[in-house]
């Protein structure tokens, strides 16, 4: 996706955040749709991410890029359920918002690892099927963690971010990323345990 930023960028910055944005897209929409289970509404919010990004941060270091856009997302999607529940008048279920502090993050839990496709060698057709299967199964069961919990999960699982970015980007201590993380990894465990489904 290529933005334009408001104030003119050099041609090689440019080409940066254009490849930055490109790398983030499908990942920030994956994520972005297990929070607000609305696709057209997790594409409209990873793009305001982007424009966003673009006019308020295109010109900062590439390397600060990362964070800001996270931080942006998160934001963007609490503005989504704010506005949802205005619109409905309804009280939205967020989950467990807040949470307490923990010291168990399930460190050695690697289930987002089997969901990186990219890196899978050629497969047969009944082993490709099988994996896409279990693939569903297992984005159904992220899909299902309150959402404090599945936006530290996918943070530090998907995004790969540690524990201070984790917390400086969802607004809370560390440990509360901890507890988050420890919980969905348990929860995640269970269901995938009862469905049948070995990691």
């Amino acid at each position: 996706m290529s933005l334009t930023s408001p104030n003119p960028l050099p041609s090689a910055q440019e080409a940066l955040l254009n490849d930055f944005l490109a790398g983030v897209e499908r990942r920030a929409f994956k994520r972005t749709a297990y929070a607000v289970r609305n696709d057209d509404a997790a594409l409209d919010i990873v793009q305001d991410t982007m424009i966003r990004l673009v006019q308020s941060y295109g010109d900062r270091p590439a390397a600060e890029w990362p964070m800001l856009f996270q931080r942006i997302l998160s934001n963007a999607t609490l503005d989504w359920f704010r506005r949802q529940k205005v619109r409905n008048a309804v009280m939205v279920n967020l989950g467990d918002f807040e949470g307490a502090d923990g010291d168990d993050e399930g460190q050695d839990f690697d289930l987002l690892g089997a969901m990186r496709v990219d890196d899978q060698l050629a497969e047969g057709a009944d082993d490709a099927a099988s994996r896409a299967q279990t693939l569903g199964q297992i984005e159904d069961e992220i899909g299902k963690l309150p959402a404090r919990q599945r936006e530290a999960f996918l943070l530090r699982y998907w995004e790969e971010m540690d524990v201070a970015e984790t917390a400086a980007i969802m607004g809370c201590s560390e440990g509360s990323v901890k507890t988050h993380c420890s919980r969905a990894v348990q929860a995640l465990a269970r269901a995938l345990q009862n469905r049948g489904i070995t990691l």
